[in-house]
């Protein structure tokens, strides 16, 4: 059976908004700093895309990540049509750094695409996402735990495709376990976050590419 990969699956924004000025309960809630007036809010279609975009708007603004998590099961069972798969808040001090952040998390989910294959038997949509970055903001870097002039690999894939893929990509290259979420996540997936070099970061994705596209070529091929 001959399958090709592609890169088909693009996240949208669902639904933003932008408090100026955040009463003080909210503030408390989200664990505001002081100086953090401002907050924007962002949800998409799919989640690792604003964990990416919420750590470059860190870097393209004075923001700060006050609150990214997933929704569980995913975007297949939303609380409602504009949930999605996360929620991303950016805490800022002031409207216009709010701002700034946000349309860095947005460029971001414009120019992200996810590598999918359409099975046959079993029918569907596989998706994964090999993602690196190069200069990590303040966001990712301290949750990978990665020290200045370290790149990571953002891994994220369906459970067995994704254990056996970070597997092959940490013997692959010269990179290290910064995260690791075991399967299954709030959205049922698994992911990674790999520190290294940006060479070797990249090399890490593209083991991780080919570990995931062999399963969907053999899925049974257990040696």
């Amino acid at each position: 059976m001959a399958i090709e990969i592609q890169h088909t699956l693009q996240p949208e924004v669902l639904a933003m908004r932008l408090i100026s000025n955040v009463h003080a309960g909210v503030a408390a809630a989200f664990e505001l700093k002081p100086n953090e007036k401002s907050i924007a809010m962002i949800t998409a279609t799919i989640d690792d895309p604003l964990y990416i975009g919420g750590d470059e708007a860190t870097k393209q603004a004075d923001v700060r990540v006050a609150y990214c998590h997933s929704h569980y099961a995913g975007g297949n069972y939303p609380s409602g049509p504009l949930s999605g798969e996360a929620l991303l808040v950016l805490a800022a001090p002031n409207p216009a750094e709010a701002t700034a952040g946000l349309n860095a998390v947005c460029a971001v989910l414009d120019g992200l695409r996810y590598s999918t294959v359409e099975l046959v038997q079993p029918k569907g949509l596989l998706a994964w996402l090999a993602y690196t970055i190069a200069a990590p903001g303040t966001y990712l870097a301290e949750a990978a735990g990665a020290k200045a002039g370290q790149a990571i690999a953002y891994l994220a894939a369906p459970p067995l495709e994704g254990v056996y893929a970070v597997e092959r990509a940490l013997k692959a290259a010269d990179v290290a376990v910064g995260a690791f979420t075991k399967p299954p996540s709030e959205t049922n997936y698994m992911g990674a976050l790999l520190v290294g070099s940006q060479s070797a970061c990249r090399a890490a994705c593209r083991a991780f590419e080919e570990a995931v596209y062999a399963v969907t070529v053999a899925p049974t091929a257990f040696h």
